[in-house]
C-alpha cells in the first residue's frame, strides 16, 4: 500500500445560504486522507454529512450547496478547479460511485445488458467483441441468478436488491481506481451482502483501489474498512482504526451508536440514543453532542472541544474521552414481557400458494404442466394474537409476497388466509369489507413511497380516521395529535410536509397512520432497513411499546436477523417460497437448526473486525426452486442423496413449537 494519499480532503466546509441570507454549514472543517488499497468508513446518524462528504470526493455537490472553504484532491488533481467535461472523464472511470437508491441510477427504458455494455464502452478499454462475456462475468460477481436472463430484463422487472447489484456491477465495469459507496448494501439479504462485501474487500486489495464507504451498518463497516470516521453534526468527532473505533470507541456518541445495534447473542431490545442531532443552522453552544451526552458538564455546554490526537493514534473531539468506560456499550432495555395463557389465533395461512407467472393460451388450451414452480408454495402458519412473527430469508424467498397476499394486494393461486380463526379473507383487497380492511394494516420499507408528498402529516393521518371512524373537525385533529404523541413526535408535526421530515420521522408517521385504523394485525415490510442504527433502535422500541399497549399482532419481515431476534416471539425461515423452519425465536437461533438457517446465521455481520462471517465458497444463487424434493437441495452442504432430490422433506418437531422441514434425522442436525 502506498503511503501517499490518493484522495485528500482538507479543511472542507460545505453549506448553503438560507432565505434570510445566512450561511448554514453542513460540513465544518473536515480533513481526511485515503491511500491506495485502503478502505475508510464514514458512520453517523442521518443528516451528519456522510453522503455530502462522499460526493465531494467526486467534485459533486447537491443543488444549493457550495464549498465554503477547503480543498478536494484526487490523485493530486484539484477536483474543485475542474470543469464539467474534465470531471465527466474522471467520474465513472477513475472514480466510481455506488449510490444507495439504485433505481435512480438505472435507465428504466433500457435492458440491464445494454446499460452494462454502455458502461463498458464509456469506461473500459475492452474490445466490443468481449462486452457480452464481461457483462455475464460482472453479473456473476454480484451474485445475480441466471445472468443470461437478467441481461434481457428491464430495471422494473428486478427486485430492489437485484437493482442494487446491477448498480454495483456498473460501478465495477470500468475497473475504477477509487470507489465511493453510499449505503451500497441497503436492501440486500444477509448472504448476498456478505458475499458482495467480500468481493469489495478483494477488489480493493487486488486492484490497490481506494474506497470511501458510507453506511449506517456497522457490521458492514467492520468487514470492509481499515479506518473509521465518525461524523456528528457535520464534524469529525472520532477517527481511528476499525479495531479501535468499533472495539473501544473513545467518544460517547460512537459508544451510543454501538449500543443501538441488536446482537445475535442478546435477547433484549437495543438501547436508542435520547434526543436528536442539531438541525442545520441551529445555534450550538459548546459541544454539539452535549445535550445528549451522559458525561456532559458546564464546560461541554459552553466551549466547543477541538479534535485532538490521542497516544493510541485516534483523533477525538471530546473533553471526557478518558471517562468513556463509564458508559457501557451493551446497556440494553429489557424487552416487553409477553404473558402466556390461552392461545388465540389472529391469522392463519393454510396451504398458501402464490405464483407470478401466468399460463399462456396454449398451455391452458392443451393443459400442459410446463409452468414454473410457484413463487410461494404450501405455507402453513398460524399467527397468534399479540405475538410478533418474524419472516426471514434471502431475496426471493417470498417474505414480502406473503405480506402482500395477506394485505390483499396480490391474489393467491391456492390456499386460504383466515382472520380471527374463522373468517376466510377475500383474495383481493377490493372485495374485502371495511371492517376487515381496518384490521390489517401494512407499513412499507420506504415511507417516501407511501406518504403523499403534497399532503401534510395531519392530512395523511386524517384519511384512515375519516374512512373507518367518520371523525371530523376538532375531534379529528385531536385524534391525529394523539397518534403523533404515541409515536414520540407531537402535535407540532401536523402541519408539516413529508419533505420537512427526516427518514426516521417519516417512518414514525407511517407507523402512526397504520395505528390510526386501530388494527389487529400490522404487516411490517423491512420498516427499519433504511434507518440509521439509533433511529432503528428507537423505532423497534416504539413498535414493541405500541404492541404491548394495543395487543397488536405483527408479522415482521427483515433481512437483518439480529433485528428479527430482538423484536420477534417466533420466527419462520423461508427459502424460495418454501418453509424450512418455524419456532420460538430463541429456539430457532440456537442449534440444532435447518442447514439453510445455519447458512443465514453464519453470514450475519457483527460490528467487530475480528469476527468473520462463515460463507460457502461454492454457494450458488438460484432463480427458482427445484420442481421436487427439498428446495435447498442444490446448496445444502449436508445433502443426503436421492431422498433430498425426490421427496418433500417432512415437518418434524425438535422442540416445543419448533418444527424443521428436513430429511436429516433429529439427532444429526
Amino acid at each position: 500500500m502506498s503511503e501517499t494519499a490518493f484522495i485528500t480532503i482538507k479543511n472542507l466546509s460545505i453549506g448553503y445560504n438560507s432565505r434570510s441570507g445566512d450561511v448554514i454549514p453542513i460540513l465544518r472543517d473536515v480533513s481526511l486522507d485515503i491511500r491506495r488499497g485502503e478502505s475508510v468508513g464514514l458512520v453517523g446518524e442521518s443528516g451528519s454529512g456522510k453522503s455530502t462528504l462522499a460526493l465531494a470526493g467526486l467534485g459533486y455537490f447537491k443543488r444549493g450547496l457550495r464549498v465554503l472553504d477547503g480543498s478536494v484532491h484526487f490523485n493530486e488533481t484539484d477536483m474543485l478547479a475542474l470543469g464539467r467535461d474534465d470531471l465527466q472523464r474522471i467520474r465513472g472511470g477513475q472514480i466510481a460511485l455506488i449510490p444507495q437508491n439504485s433505481g435512480q441510477s438505472l435507465t428504466p427504458t433500457l435492458r440491464v445488458g445494454k446499460q452494462l455494455i454502455e458502461a463498458l464502452r464509456l469506461h473500459s478499454d475492452l474490445n466490443s467483441k468481449n462486452f457480452n462475456s464481461r457483462v455475464v462475468e460482472l453479473l456473476e460477481q454480484v451474485r445475480l441468478p441466471d445472468p443470461m436472463a437478467m441481461i434481457r430484463r428491464y430495471p422494473h422487472e428486478l427486485s430492489g436488491g437485484q437493482q442494487q447489484r446491477v448498480a454495483i456491477a456498473m460501478a465495477l465495469a470500468g475497473e475504477p481506481e477509487a470507489l465511493l459507496l453510499d449505503e451500497p448494501t441497503t436492501g440486500l439479504d444477509v448472504t448476498t451482502q456478505a458475499h458482495i462485501l467480500e468481493l469489495l474487500r478483494d477488489l480493493a486489495r487486488d486492484r490497490n483501489m481506494a474506497m470511501l464507504y458510507v453506511s449506517h451498518d456497522l457490521g458492514a463497516i467492520a468487514r470492509v474498512c481499515d479506518r473509521v470516521v465518525v461524523l456528528y453534526a457535520g464534524e469529525i468527532v472520532l477517527h481511528g482504526s476499525a479495531v479501535q473505533v468499533l472495539g473501544k470507541p473513545r467518544h460517547p456518541y460512537a459508544r451510543g451508536l454501538l449500543s443501538s445495534i441488536p446482537r445475535l447473542n442478546q435477547t433484549s431490545m437495543p438501547m436508542s440514543l435520547d434526543g436528536r442531532p442539531p438541525m442545520p443552522g441551529e445555534t450550538i453552544n459548546g459541544c454539539a453532542f452535549s445535550d445528549r451526552c451522559v458525561l456532559s458538564d458546564e464546560k461541554c455546554t459552553t466551549s466547543s472541544p477541538p479534535l485532538l490526537a490521542l497516544e493510541s493514534g485516534e483523533e477525538v473531539r471530546c473533553y471526557h474521552s478518558n471517562l468513556i468506560d463509564r458508559i457501557p456499550i451493551n446497556s440494553k432495555k429489557v424487552a416487553s414481557f409477553r404473558k402466556s395463557g390461552e392461545v388465540q389465533i389472529a391469522a392463519g395461512l393454510q396451504r398458501l400458494a402464490i405464483s407470478y407467472s401466468k399460463p399462456s393460451f396454449l398451455t391452458t388450451l392443451f393443459k400442459k404442466s410446463s409452468q414454473p414452480p410457484n413463487t410461494v408454495d404450501n405455507i402453513n402458519i398460524d399467527i397468534k394474537k399479540g405475538e410478533t412473527l418474524g419472516l426471514v430469508g434471502e431475496s426471493g424467498s417470498g417474505k414480502s409476497t406473503i405480506l402482500k397476499a395477506i394485505a390483499g394486494l396480490i391474489s393467491p393461486k391456492a390456499g386460504k388466509i383466515i382472520l380471527d380463526g374463522t373468517i376466510e379473507l377475500s383474495a383481493r383487497v377490493e372485495d374485502r369489507d371495511a371492517m376487515n380492511l381496518r384490521k390489517i394494516q401494512l407499513i412499507f420499507q420506504n415511507p417516501d413511497d407511501s406518504l403523499n408528498p403534497r399532503h401534510t402529516v395531519g392530512q395523511i393521518l386524517a384519511q384512515p380516521l375519516r374512512l373507518y371512524f367518520g371523525l371530523k373537525g376538532n375531534i379529528l385533529r385531536q385524534r391525529s395529535a394523539d397518534l403523533l404523541d404515541r409515536v414520540r413526535l407531537g402535535a407540532h408535526y401536523l402541519d408539516r410536509l413529508p419533505s420537512q421530515l427526516s427518514g426516521g420521522e417519516k417512518q414514525r408517521v407511517a407507523i402512526a397512520r397504520a395505528f390510526a385504523a386501530d388494527p389487529e394485525i400490522v404487516l411490517c415490510d423491512e420498516v427499519t432497513s433504511a434507518l440509521d442504527v439509533s433511529v432503528q433502535a428507537a423505532v423497534l422500541n416504539l413498535l414493541d411499546e405500541l404492541k404491548t399497549e394495543q395487543k397488536t399482532t405483527y408479522i415482521f419481515v427483515s433481512h437483518d436477523l439480529a433485528v428479527v431476534k430482538a423484536i420477534s416471539d417466533r420466527v419462520a425461515v423461508l427459502y424460495q417460497g418454501r418453509l424450512c423452519e418455524v419456532g420460538p425465536v430463541n429456539s430457532v437461533y440456537q442449534a440444532p437448526f435447518h442447514p439453510y438457517t445455519d447458512a443465514l446465521l453464519g453470514a450475519v455481520l457483527e460490528p467487530d473486525p475480528y469476527i468473520t462471517p462463515v460463507l460457502s465458497a461454492d454457494d450458488i444463487v438460484e432463480l427458482s426452486p427445484p420442481a421436487k424434493g427439498c428446495p435447498f437441495q442444490r446448496r445444502c452442504p449436508r445433502k443426503l442423496g436421492t431422498i433430498c432430490e425426490t421427496e418433500t422433506p417432512p415437518g418434524r418437531q425438535i422442540g416445543l413449537g419448533h418444527i424443521i422441514n428436513c430429511h436429516i434425522p433429529n439427532n444429526e442436525l
